[in-house]
């Protein structure tokens, strides 16, 4: 963490950066990275958008120092970070995962859930203190949806690009300009 730290102090002393709107984006161990990045750095990062990430448990409870919001994709038909979980590997399941979200953001326990497309369902935590969103791609594969050369085994789903969900997502979320950050 300390690495990702001073990048962001490097980047924010040298650049015009607006500190209310920095985001955490990735896939695989990327992507399992932003989720660790919103454990420990919370007040760093207005928002996270992991892509069939990897969140391998990583023995300490994760205790963000305020909500954050979430907007998780993942293909449930991946094999390389199995939707259902990987107990050899220490991976949870990827609802359990998002679901421990909606608890640290304090949403309503019975989420919403829309269909985008053929292939692709969209679940939305209500009444939460910071959105959380899971975007199932059913029988995705360990890929990027939207793309067009393939970015990972199986099934890449053309019914949403996920920078343009992810771009939305990340507008729609930043520290609020009446809360000063540190």
């Amino acid at each position: 963490m300390k690495f990702t730290a001073d990048l962001l102090d490097t980047i924010e002393a040298g650049f015009c950066v607006d500190r209310n709107a920095v985001y955490a984006t990735g896939k695989s161990n990327g992507a399992g990275f932003t989720g660790i990045l919103a454990c420990v750095m919370a007040d760093r990062f207005a928002a996270i958008a992991p892509v069939a990430g990897a969140f391998y448990q990583q023995g300490k409870r994760c205790a963000p120092s305020r909500p954050v919001p979430v907007l998780d994709i993942h293909g449930t038909g991946d094999t390389t970070i199995p939707y259902d979980g990987d107990g050899q590997r220490d991976l949870p399941s990827v609802q359990t995962w998002v679901r421990d979200w909606s608890v640290r953001n304090h949403c309503s326990a019975d989420p919403r859930q829309s269909q985008l497309g053929d292939d692709t369902l969209i679940t939305t935590y209500k009444g939460c203190q910071a959105d959380v969103v899971h975007v199932a791609v059913t029988d995705g594969g360990h890929s990027w949806p939207g793309s067009d050369a393939a970015s990972g085994p199986g099934y890449v789903s053309q019914t949403f690009e996920a920078h343009e969900l992810i771009g939305a997502f990340f507008k729609a979320h930043s520290f609020r300009s009446d809360k000063p950050r540190n």
